[in-house]
């Protein structure tokens, strides 16, 4: 897009650095932006040139469900964009529009439905016990990410996506080097690439399975030519990358209750509360850097009496909106009687989180546990002393020391 082509009067571009941010401290840049009015400009540091910035709830919902804006024009330029690399790959779900989204989503619903996400309950109950376990068996102080919080979201959305235990490691690493912008573009590329390979033939033996894993459902859907064998690898991709953002986020969670204790002690001995305060925890943790996926405006496109015209790029900052004082008052505090909670913590519209009900229901379990089984959990350093990662797209402790 260019300047020439735009005749009314532009809000100035801000540069929005990676910042690698600590604890559940609130991007800066992103707070100045929703003060500086509904419709910003901003410039990330990888792609080119610069997009349009939605912050408020209901722009960010119109933008995010409207057909005037798609996905699939995103590949075709370099669209300013915080990854060195694109997120997923072309062809892939995350870069489709309608119908051909759908009919891809529709290939993997019934894995994600209550009873789809029912299913692996027990099983991902029985997991945690025995993380659980062998953490107490061990003793303090310990690593609760490496612990609990890593190895538990592995394991849940490998089970649901039909991934051998044996190859849960493989998936991990993958998973963490896409998902960096440490390593730069190549090593992120390579990664994905591996994981598509690998996702490539265990889709294809599953083709005619009626098991209702991921990988099944989507051999089955290939099977039966609702999609090809390279679609189905990049929503698999997706998928399991997705799965792995509750690591992060369960990260995030406890550290707050940490270094929160009254939140932490209010939850034990309130057990009913736990469901809605799970659901103010997700609105209030910012679980990303930035920005996510942009999308293109198809026609012009007037918001807040600023006009996107068709061609330009432009972003929804889902974190922002679960921050609008007109939809949650007092929204930098965190409420467990908060009711309603219309967050977006998932997103919204027709690229909302299909695992937003697997997340909530692996929060709720790490919460059960962790709260009534190590009833003395504590940091075990200081709280400036957690280390974060860096360089990654979801923010979350790389490590957090904690005794009992």
């Amino acid at each position: 897009m260019s300047e020439e082509t735009l005749t009314e009067a532009m809000p100035p571009v801000r540069q929005w650095p990676a910042f690698d941010l600590t604890g559940t401290d609130f991007d800066p840049v992103l707070a100045d932006l929703m003060e500086e009015g509904p419709v910003t400009r901003i410039q990330l540091p990888n792609g080119e040139g610069w997009a349009w910035l939605v912050t408020r709830m209901d722009d960010v919902r119109m933008v995010a469900n409207d057909p005037r804006f798609g996905r699939e024009a995103v590949m075709d330029g370099q669209v300013t964009r915080l990854a060195p690399h694109f997120i997923p790959s072309r062809g892939a779900v995350g870069f489709l529009d309608p119908p051909d989204h759908t009919r891809l989503r529709r290939s993997v619903a019934p894995a994600f439905t209550a009873r789809g996400v029912e299913r692996v309950r027990e099983n991902a109950r029985r997991m945690l016990d025995d993380l659980v376990d062998e953490l107490l068996q061990d003793g303090p102080p310990a690593d609760l990410t490496a612990a609990v919080l890593s190895p538990f979201p592995i394991a849940v959305i490998c089970e649901l996506m039909g991934v051998p235990a044996a190859d849960r490691h493989a998936m991990h690493t993958w998973t963490q080097l896409i998902l960096s912008s440490a390593h730069g573009a190549v090593v992120s590329e390579r990664a994905k690439e591996e994981m598509g390979a690998y996702f490539a033939g265990l889709v294809g033996s599953r083709a005619g399975s009626t098991d209702e894993d991921v990988a099944s459902l989507l051999g089955a859907a290939v099977g039966r030519g609702e999609m090809t064998t390279a679609e189905a690898v990049g929503l698999a991709v997706l998928l399991q990358i997705g799965g792995e953002a509750v690591t992060n986020n369960s990260g995030q969670m406890f550290y707050l209750l940490l270094t929160r204790p009254e939140l932490a002690e209010r939850l034990r001995h309130e057990p009913g509360i736990r469901p809605q305060a799970i659901d103010e925890l997700l609105r209030y943790i910012p679980h990303r850097n930035a920005v996510g996926l942009s999308r293109i405006a198809l026609e012009d496109v007037e918001i807040k009496g600023v006009r996107i015209r068709a061609g330009d790029a432009i972003y929804v900052s889902y974190l922002s909106a679960n921050r609008d004082p007109d939809v949650f008052p007092d929204p930098g505090a965190i409420d467990f009687s908060r009711s309603p909670n219309p967050h977006v913590s998932f997103g919204f519209g027709p690229h909302y989180c299909p695992g937003g009900r697997l997340a909530r229901l692996e929060s709720q379990l790490l919460v059960d546990a962790l709260l009534d089984r190590v009833p003395g959990l504590r940091l075990a350093v200081p709280p400036d002393e957690v280390p974060f990662r860096k360089g990654a797209l979801i923010r979350g402790p790389e490590a957090l020391p904690v005794t009992w």
